[in-house]
């Protein structure tokens, strides 16, 4: 699912080419100003989300590792914290679906429809809990602590129901 240009466009941002952060731009902000309005459900602090994130890419983009993961899920973890932080400052809850089965949050993002018909195929193959525990993380906006105790479940157990489940998602993307 990894767009074949987004790597060598955080190449060249990494080395201040201002073309080559302009057209990453293009690609991936539809994606990523949906991912923070997902979470915070206000066009104004998904903007600040979304801007917040682009300044921290076009200054951190040497700092992106190909081995932890995708240029597109790196950029979607910067923008998640900064939604994350603006929820937090703001005093902003989400009203959290509890029935993971019924809802398909990614599936709403803007993605061509192969690719949300191959996200949601993954999002199906992964364990109850784990498909939960990233729907409340990830489009829900709770922390791991807050995904604790909506789940009543250790700590250590979701982080690995979260790490697992999305390894077990780039694997299935990856295919």
């Amino acid at each position: 699912m990894e767009h074949e240009e987004l790597f060598p466009l955080l190449c060249a941002t990494a080395d201040g080419k201002r073309e080559a952060f302009t057209r990453l731009y293009s690609i991936t902000s539809g994606q990523l100003y949906a991912v923070a309005l997902k979470m915070l459900k206000h066009r104004e602090l998904a903007e600040e989300a979304t801007q917040d994130a682009f300044i921290k890419i076009w200054h951190g983009a040497s700092s992106y590792q190909r081995s932890k993961g995708t240029v597109l899920t790196w950029m979607v973890s910067i923008v998640r914290y900064r939604a994350l932080d603006l929820m937090r400052y703001h005093n902003i809850r989400n009203e959290v679906v509890l029935d993971a089965e019924n809802q398909a949050p990614a599936t709403q993002m803007p993605l061509p429809t192969s690719e949300r018909r191959r996200l949601a195929e993954c999002l199906d193959e992964l364990d109850q809990q784990q498909r939960q525990a990233i729907h409340l993380a990830f489009y829900g906006g709770l922390s791991h602590q807050e995904v604790v105790a909506h789940l009543d479940t250790p700590l250590g157990t979701v982080k690995s129901w979260i790490r697992r489940g999305l390894q077990s998602l780039q694997r299935c993307l990856s295919l």
